[in-house]
């Protein structure tokens, strides 16, 4: 929203000369200021000239004119006439134009000089609105209503070229400020000024008759709709100058006399206005809902197929309009008309959320729907009509007709109750006494104050019209809070109870998140939505339950519609996206909740909102809600150890996967068992479940080559996800004894089935070598003739060590024996 200071002086007492001040002032009451438009850098003669003659070149690729434009009478007495170049065709002889003369300087900066062009010289410059700063039309060159000034006035004071403009970033929730009523009163809150609401300077007068037949069917759509009806209106009337500047200052081209009064009413007040032609209207005008396959053919000279849940306008004819978003063309105001037009001005109060769907349906956001879909004040309709048809009788030489239609009723807004020192209480901070009445009566609000039953004072304030997000003593604490200051508000932190922190949970995350990193992984925070497609390409089948996902109402992505329920798919889509920025060596992990739907969904209660759930609607709540359990994976692509004058370095493996769930397992406190595996989508000879104890928490491993191929990851790419949650939480973890005694390391090399996982083989080795056991490291496979076919020989180096004593020989090779004696009866080794 752009508003020069000008106009916000019309309605605030005192407005400050330094735009600079008035921004603060908007800032300080929650308004954001998005930019500050100053007074166009123009110097040198900027003068109003008067076209004298208008003579076509020819010869040319484009149509231009050659111009004699008189700028006043000389010392002589005859007027003083130049010759300028112009390509714009929007004028003719007689018009009053701006015309910048060599010397000037014009925004860019632009230099004027007098040059040779198309064969003739150019003593100056014809100007449009954008080249003199004023907006950002360039369609056609500036032409000034006849008498706004004479030829050879100074075009500076003429243009209010001194006007600065303030342009604020408006916010949803403050649909009021879409106009200048709105901005001007949050700024005389905010500079403690007096204000003059314009929509009480309007004196509505009685009328008992109606101006044109109105009927609403939807009074859901419509609460209230004003018709004023004007007859008489100059169609070639122009527009005043002084309404075309401030036009041009907001943004907005000025076009006709009807539309620009129309534009100029709904800035000022905020309230859309839409002038049909009478004559072309054909019976009673009827609000309701489209009917399925109408159509419209709006302003924009596009026919429209209507949606029932469309609003519209309609007459005998059909539709003539879509409510709150656009006219259509069947009943327009010719811009180019002759003679005179009778209009019927339309005031409506439409609902907010029906013009909000409209507008998106067909994607044709207007200035109006902007503002009816965030709310306009009821109240305006009938003040609004009466300055557009007044301002239509004074400059379009029309006559306001008797009656007016106004059908339906504004909404009443119920008082709210608030403690009067609620404010206080809320911020902190003692205000003075009265600051809470003052403020909400500068708001607009009408304040009553009462007794209650505690003794202490109440607020009863009734909300305006125009602002029905008052609804709440929550709302109204932070009116005050909001123009007394926020910066008045202390910033002090509450103390931190002792005894509190992370729990144990949050802890352990932390931990892993910091160990992976230590590890040389990279955390990344992926897309958490997952489409169908992705399950078959990670080669789940039907069955896999790992396919069954809770569905969202509202995706972000119609393609991926559905909450994930593994850490895959986002890793795995990371990954490709970063390989294909030139990133070949990568790991990557995330840390994040995936959503596992009920095998049977629970229905889930819909409490109401006027107080708190019940105990047994909560426990419903919780029930019905999906488990999410917070999962750690990782991604494995590339080298883990990098290439250089050191070596070839070593690409990652699936032993790599392992290692890093290994790792997560120790950092949780527990010590993860890897047994042999098979699940999609790891290669099923190459895939190992992380168990604790014998329950399995996640998988690791190489992916199955189809999967790498489907997904376009990089050759031999590995993962590993573990459910963090199924992993107990250590309440006690002992501390480590470190023994001050040397170790005893054997090696022993056993001869098993090649079908036999080591790690069970190691698991049965630690069983057997009791407490003296301190460590088992696999070092070596051997397969071949000396083994015999179907079997391979695991070599395996024992670490044995005591906290009291060092051990002998003979102790070391009796814990050995007990080792390779569990080993052989659970898995049938045989020392080699």
């Amino acid at each position: 929203m752009r508003v020069p200071l000008s106009w916000l002086a019309d309605h605030v007492a005192s407005v400050p000369s330094d735009v600079d001040a008035v921004a603060d002032a908007f800032v300080r009451v929650g308004l954001e200021v998005e930019e500050i438009h100053g007074t166009p850098d123009v110097t040198g003669p900027l003068t109003v000239g008067r076209v004298a003659e208008i003579e076509e070149l020819t010869g040319f690729k484009k149509p231009i004119r050659y111009c004699q434009v008189e700028f006043g009478p000389g010392p002589d007495g005859t007027p003083v006439r130049r010759g300028i170049v112009c390509g714009a065709r929007n004028f003719a002889v007689g018009d009053l134009i701006v015309a910048a003369l060599p010397g000037a300087v014009l925004p860019g900066p632009f230099p004027i000089a007098a040059r040779k062009t198309y064969d003739h010289v150019s003593d100056g410059m014809i100007a449009s609105a954008k080249e003199l700063g004023l907006g950002a039309d360039h369609s056609g060159i500036l032409v000034l209503p006849p008498g706004s000034a004479e030829p050879g006035d100074d075009a500076l004071p003429v243009l209010g070229l001194d006007d600065p403009v303030i342009e604020l970033a408006i916010t949803p929730d403050r649909g009021y400020c879409f106009a200048v009523r709105g901005i001007a009163r949050e700024l005389a809150a905010s500079l403690d000024e007096d204000y003059t609401d314009p929509a009480a300077r309007m004196e509505v007068p009685e009328e008992k008759a109606d101006s044109w037949p109105v009927r609403i069917d939807d009074p859901v759509g419509c609460p209230r709709y004003v018709a004023r009806r004007v007859s008489g209106v100059d169609a070639s009337a122009p527009t005043p100058w002084w309404m075309q500047r401030r036009l041009l200052a907001a943004g907005m081209r000025p076009i006709s006399l009807t539309v620009d009064v129309t534009n100029f009413v709904m800035l000022d007040l905020g309230q859309p206005l839409h002038a049909f032609d009478a004559t072309r209207l054909q019976g009673e005008i009827v609000v309701r809902r489209a009917a399925k396959g109408e159509k419209l053919r709006t302003l924009d000279d596009v026919e429209r197929t209507l949606d029932p849940d469309d609003l519209v306008i309609t007459d005998d004819s059909g539709p003539i309009a879509l409510a709150g978003v656009m006219g259509g063309a069947s009943t327009e105001i010719p811009e180019s008309a002759e003679g005179t037009v009778d209009v019927v001005i339309e005031a409506a109060h439409f609902q907010p959320t029906s013009i909000a769907r409209s507008a998106r349906r067909h994607k044709l956001p207007s200035e109006a729907s902007k503002r009816f879909e965030r709310a306009v004040d009821p109240q305006l309709p009938p003040i609004a009509a009466e300055r557009a048809a007044r301002l239509l009788a004074e400059y379009g030489g029309g006559t306001v007709e008797p009656g007016r239609t106004d059908v339906g009723a504004a909404p009443v807004l119920p008082p709210v109750r608030m403690a009067l020192d609620l404010p206080d209480r809320t911020a902190g901070v003692t205000y003075d006494r009265g600051v809470t009445v003052q403020r909400l009566t500068q708001v607009g609000c009408t304040v009553e104050l009462e007794t209650g039953a505690d003794g202490r004072g109440v607020v009863v304030a009734t909300p305006p019209s125009w602002r029905p997000d008052l609804d709440s003593p929550a709302d109204l604490v932070e009116e005050v809070l909001r123009l007394e200051g926020y910066e008045t508000i202390p910033s002090t932190l509450p103390a931190a109870p002792a005894g509190r922190g992370l729990t144990p949970a949050q802890a352990r995350n932390r931990a892993v998140s910091r160990t992976l990193a230590e590890a040389g992984f990279v955390e990344v925070e992926p897309f958490p939505f997952v489409g169908d497609a992705v399950w078959d390409a990670l080669g789940l089948d039907a069955g896999d339950v790992r396919r069954r996902t809770v569905k969202v109402l509202n995706p972000l992505d119609a393609d991926r519609p559905r909450l994930t329920t593994t850490l895959l798919p986002g890793l795995l889509e990371t990954l490709v996206r970063n390989k294909a920025r030139g990133f070949d060596d990568l790991a990557l992990f995330q840390i994040g909740q995936v959503v596992l739907p009920h095998a049977q969904q629970v229905p889930m209660p819909d409490p109401g909102v006027t107080g708190r759930p019940s105990d047994a609607e909560i426990a419903m709540i919780e029930a019905a809600l999906p488990a999410q359990p917070r999962h750690v994976g990782a991604v494995l692509a590339g080298n883990r150890e990098p290439l250089g004058w050191w070596g070839r370095g070593r690409q990652a493996g699936w032993a790599d996967a392992i290692e890093a769930g290994r790792l997560v397992g120790a950092v949780a406190g527990v010590e993860l068992r890897v047994t042999k595996a098979a699940l999609a989508p790891w290669h099923p000879g190459r895939c190992a479940a992380l168990r604790v104890g014998d329950w399995v928490v996640g998988h690791a491993g190489e992916l199955h080559p189809k999967v790498v191929e489907a997904l376009g990851l990089p050759p031999r790419t590995c993962a590993m996800e573990l459910d963090l949650d199924a992993i107990p939480l250590q309440d006690r973890r002992p501390a480590p004894r470190v023994s001050p005694y040397p170790p005893v390391t054997v090696d022993v090399a056993l001869v098993t089935a090649d079908d036999v996982p080591a790690a069970e083989v190691a698991s049965a080795l630690t069983a057997g070598g009791g407490d003296l056991l301190e460590d088992v490291r696999l070092f070596d496979v051997y397969t071949g003739d000396q083994v015999g076919e179907g079997n391979r020989s695991l070599a395996y180096s024992l670490r044995f060590r005591a906290a009291d004593r060092t051990l002998t020989n003979e102790e070391a090779n009796a814990a050995r024996d007990a080792a390779i004696a569990v080993a052989a009866e659970r898995c049938g080794a045989v020392l080699r």
